[in-house]
């Protein structure tokens, strides 16, 4: 017969018995050790566990090497071996730990002990796949920790160079006081927003929200930053005035992402306020909800405009929008982030609670935050970024332009 695999440990005081029942299953193809008693038998625990056990052994004994089999986490049945017809005897080896029962001499039915052994190894095969099985799977448990611990470093850092891309809050340029709120809903936003003086008299300001969310997305919001650095830079070298045209802005952020091959858009808002004109010309790039413009005593709206998103299309073309700003005003700006917070039925709902919430008072970042429980939210649906802008020049009518 081949050669099997399989080892069976042999344990009985009987030389005769255990050279019989040894020569059988050697016979058969398995590997086959005998021992006289467990103390002589221990090297091979030690060394290499057997598959199954066959032991002429009193049931203490045999409770014994069980314990030892269990502590040492391996299956090994026990077959207990004896001459003794007594059920009495049969039940006691087998409430001590025995797996099964033959009536020695084993090797003279045949025909049962090879069902016994046929049974056993089939459980053996079993338990040890499953104790296989287990092992690589706490191995991949163990690597998708760390995996996922390497992960969560990793954001935690790029998260904190998002923060540093972030504008100063509470900002006072000229006569405007410009302040801003950004809550990710994963550690990465793909929110972005920035404020900047472009000249003494101008300031821009936009919000962006960049397609997806996680890592591939904050990615885009580093590319918007390191943008709007070189087209300043651009400004004061007189290189380029791209800066101070809204429409013009947008064209090269779409150039931009189309060269990156990302497969990413963005949907911006982009405002230039100028103070001395009080004029605010602007450009949308599919942007949603319109920022909210409120004036002192007076309207409360979003804005008016549309626009093609950017970073989809080779050469599109963006309107640009003027509105004057003759009284003293707030303007809000907001990623779509924040309409997944209000509870209302419909978009449309959604933006008239918005509305309310501003036009009733709720026109500050820390109004609005409190308003909307902002704090409370521990997982957000969406990234959420918000940019006030609120004009604090006091001016009497004959100052006002006509």
């Amino acid at each position: 017969m081949a050669s099997r695999t399989e080892r069976i440990l042999i344990i009985d005081a009987d030389e005769k018995a255990r050279v019989d029942l040894s020569r059988y299953l050697e016979a058969r193809g398995f590997y086959v050790t005998g021992f006289p008693d467990v103390a002589a038998a221990k090297s091979l625990f030690d060394d290499n566990t057997p598959d199954v056990i066959f032991a002429d052994l009193d049931p203490e004994a045999i409770r014994d090497l069980a314990g030892r089999l269990e502590e040492s986490e391996t299956f090994t049945p026990i077959v207990a071996c004896s001459s003794t017809e007594s059920s009495a005897d049969v039940v006691k080896a087998l409430r001590a730990g025995a797996a099964d029962f033959v009536l020695k001499p084993c090797s003279d039915d045949k025909g049962a002990l090879d069902d016994v052994i046929g049974k056993l190894l089939d459980r053996v095969r079993v338990n040890r796949l499953n104790q296989l099985y287990r092992q690589e799977l706490e191995e991949a448990n163990r690597d998708l920790r760390d995996g996922i611990a390497e992960l969560r470093a990793d954001q935690r850092a790029g998260r904190k160079v998002q923060l540093r891309m972030l504008p100063d809050r509470e900002q006072m340029m000229g006569g405007l006081h410009v302040d801003h709120l950004i809550k990710p809903s994963l550690y990465l936003s793909g929110d972005f927003l920035d404020y900047f003086r472009i000249s003494e008299d101008k300031l821009l300001v936009y919000i962006a929200d960049v397609s997806g969310h996680g890592a591939s997305s904050a990615f885009v919001t580093v590319l918007l930053k390191n943008l709007t650095n070189r087209l300043q830079r651009n400004l004061r070298r007189q290189s380029s005035d791209d800066i101070l045209y809204p429409e013009r802005f947008l064209e090269r952020i779409n150039s931009e992402l189309l060269d990156t091959g990302l497969g990413k858009h963005v949907t911006v808002f982009v405002g230039i306020i100028s103070e001395s004109e009080r004029k605010l010309r602007y450009a949308v790039g599919a942007h949603f909800p319109m920022p909210i413009l409120s004036f002192e005593g007076g309207s409360t709206a979003f804005l008016e405009g549309s626009g093609l998103p950017v970073g989809l299309f080779e050469a599109p073309e963006w309107e640009v929008y003027e509105v004057a700003l003759d009284k003293p005003f707030r303007l809000l700006l907001f990623s779509d982030g924040i309409l997944e917070v209000i509870r209302a039925k419909s978009l449309d709902e959604k933006e008239k609670t918005l509305l309310e919430l501003v036009s009733g008072g709720s026109h500050t970042i820390a109004s609005l935050n409190e308003a909307l429980s902002l704090d409370g939210i521990t997982e957000l649906p969406d990234d959420i970024a918000i940019v006030s802008v609120t004009d604090t020049i006091k001016r009497s009518d004959s100052t006002s332009p006509k």
